[in-house]
């Protein structure tokens, strides 16, 4: 009787795929051993209980050899992808910023305590890491970031964000800052649209940008561009952008994480052509990793199509992503007098 040939033992790619369903199919687990892929994104269609959950990554982790980034939008208020089956219900990140208009400190302490409820919960159903914080400023004009937004000021966003992210890694997950350099003062959305900010480099750098040179790749290791158009800078979306993304955030901020691309089947990425340009167009950029969610069709025909090696340094900068500590099962989780406390402190954002 012939052995089952074990996954193989690849490094990281730079596509991050998706998948349909609560279990894998067997085209998706063929999809998942392709050497162009890096990385899994959950969306709520994947979750029906805690337990289906952690089969589901369990079985994602053991498709390769080394195992593949698992990722999911996870932020609190209505984005938040896992709400059933004792998972918590985190507060928009804007209630953090009225918190800190009344108490600075207690609201730093509260930011910390949702980012550690955030990610250990993730982490004991096998999730590896949330695209969390939004970075963007809250210039009440976006729809799409709205109440997602911390705070308008730059110096509150920073060091909520940094609180957060302390939760974040208290638990043993990364942090990912978007949406470089800012998405806050445009009012369209990128998911439908092809937003445009007309300011200058200099305004944006000022305000919008500044958090993501204040906290640095120590604090954010991950990063996630606009598809958003500033002409005054280039005119290309950020994220296609080797001005923004090589020049301005890797060289003038000194940022040295991976820089994900924002999905790219969104209207946004439409400016870069077919879905082979666009991914070419944001590697080319300077981006670790892309994004192609909600379209099987289109992930298949750009693994198909993509011919591009991997640089060390992005290897080396998406397996730093990877939890670096085992986390403890749900049952352990609720046990844990850390857990409980930090559980406490972010309800009372949601009594008030």
């Amino acid at each position: 009787m012939s052995k089952s040939k074990k996954p193989r033992n690849l490094p990281p790619g730079p596509v991050m795929v998706d998948v349909a369903g609560t279990r894998l199919s067997k085209e998706e687990k063929k999809r998942l051993r392709d050497p162009q892929v890096g990385g899994v994104i959950l969306f709520a269609r994947n979750f029906e209980s805690r337990e289906q959950l952690t089969d589901l990554t369990r079985k994602i982790h053991a498709a390769r050899g080394e195992p593949l980034l698992i990722a999911v939008d996870h932020e609190g208020g209505r984005v938040q992808r896992f709400r059933e089956d004792g998972f918590t219900a985190l507060p928009a990140m804007a209630s953090l910023g009225q918190s800190w208009d009344r108490d600075p400190l207690l609201a730093m302490r509260q930011a910390t305590a949702v980012g550690f409820v955030l990610a250990a919960e993730l982490r004991a159903c096998g999730v590896d890491m949330s695209f969390t914080p939004v970075l963007d400023l809250d210039y009440g004009v976006s729809g799409v970031i709205g109440n997602r937004a911390l705070h308008q000021d730059p110096r509150v966003v920073a060091m909520l964000a940094r609180a957060l992210s302390q939760g974040l890694a208290l638990a043993g997950m990364a942090a990912c800052g978007k949406h470089f350099p800012g998405h806050g003062f445009v009012e369209a959305d990128s998911h439908h649209e092809i937003p445009v900010d007309r300011r200058s480099l200099a305004a944006i750098l000022k305000d919008d940008a500044a958090p993501y040179e204040w906290l640095g790749d120590q604090v954010l290791p991950a990063v996630m561009p606009a598809h958003v158009i500033y002409p005054k800078v280039d005119r290309h979306p950020a994220g296609f952008s080797r001005r923004w993304v090589t020049d301005i955030l890797r060289g003038r901020l000194n940022y040295d994480g991976v820089v994900f691309s924002d999905d790219l089947t969104m209207e946004g990425a439409s400016v870069a052509g077919d879905i082979l340009a666009r991914a070419e167009a944001a590697l080319g950029a300077g981006c670790d990793m892309v994004l192609v969610c909600n379209r099987p069709d289109l992930a298949d025909e750009l693994l198909g199509r993509l011919q591009f090696e991997l640089p060390a340094e992005s290897v080396a900068r998406i397996r730093r992503l990877m939890p670096a500590f085992a986390a403890p099962d749900w049952d352990s989780l609720q046990a844990d007098a850390r857990y409980q406390h930090a559980r406490r402190l972010q309800s009372e954002i949601l009594s008030g």
